[in-house]
């Protein structure tokens, strides 16, 4: 079995893979600064209360955006798991060429995103991540990682007015009954949600307007992407464990 663990500026999303099949999926929280003892043993934890025997995981996937981490995870899974981690890093075979101008600028999670996009929807695709930030990347029908935006995610933009405006309250981020908000929480959640989609539909038709392709298909993931991906025409399709499947196929691509 395979453990695929994504270290986000948010959380750990982590699965286990039996071949092709994802067995089971469960997160942790960045924020919270862990040992290599720690990571080990909540990680052999968390996989016994899924019903996964940690001497059944053959192997290690991980994909991170947050560096500082890093040591510690990567020590505690040799540790407790006696296995060297692969980590998506520049110089690994992901089955797509990044041909901006910076590609070691393009983080982990981009390029796990791109690479399960293009597999399993084909190219040109633009895939948009609803994570800590919102990001719109697309690869064309060769293969080709060529562009990307980035933009503050929901989160971000709801925590900036509660933290920002002294009088606005934390609330919770779904879409209110109606645009026309008359009271100040409906009126944030009408501002974010509908916000969010007012862009994400800005900015696809635009990325495909440049880009000179007909057919681009648009793939969404990320913790609030369902709830925008509902709400637009212009997302093709909703994949929730995208990011892990990206992880998976990155693997099988080695030769390992």
């Amino acid at each position: 079995m395979i453990l695929a663990i994504d270290v986000g500026n948010t959380n750990f999303t982590i699965g286990v893979f039996d071949k092709e099949e994802l067995l089971t999926t469960f997160r942790m929280t960045t924020k919270m600064q862990r040992t290599s003892d720690e990571y080990g043993i909540v990680l052999m934890e968390l996989l016994k209360m899924n019903q996964i025997k940690p001497v059944d995981i053959t192997d290690v996937i991980v994909s991170s955006v947050v560096p500082n981490m890093m040591h510690s995870l990567c020590s505690g899974l040799i540790k407790y798991f006696h296995i060297k981690p692969l980590v998506v890093e520049p110089g690994i075979k992901t089955g797509i060429r990044i041909t901006s101008e910076n590609p070691r600028q393009i983080g982990a999670d981009r390029i796990v995103d791109a690479v399960g996009a293009y597999e399993l929807y084909g190219g040109p695709v633009i895939v948009i991540d609803y994570g800590t930030a919102t990001t719109y990347d697309f690869v064309d029908g060769e293969g080709n990682f060529f562009a990307g935006v980035t933009s503050p995610g929901i989160r971000i933009s709801a925590k900036a007015l509660w933290e920002d405006a002294a009088k606005l309250p934390e609330i919770e981020i779904k879409k209110p009954a109606s645009i026309l908000a008359r009271e100040t929480i409906s009126s944030m959640q009408a501002g974010l949600v509908f916000g969010q989609i007012g862009q994400t539909e800005y900015i696809v038709k635009h990325m495909i307007k440049e880009s000179g392709f007909k057919q681009v298909k648009v793939v969404a993931t990320g913790g609030l992407g369902k709830l925008i991906a509902n709400e637009t025409d212009c997302i093709d399709v909703y994949d929730q464990t995208l990011t892990l499947q990206g992880m998976r196929l990155i693997y099988k691509k080695q030769n390992r």
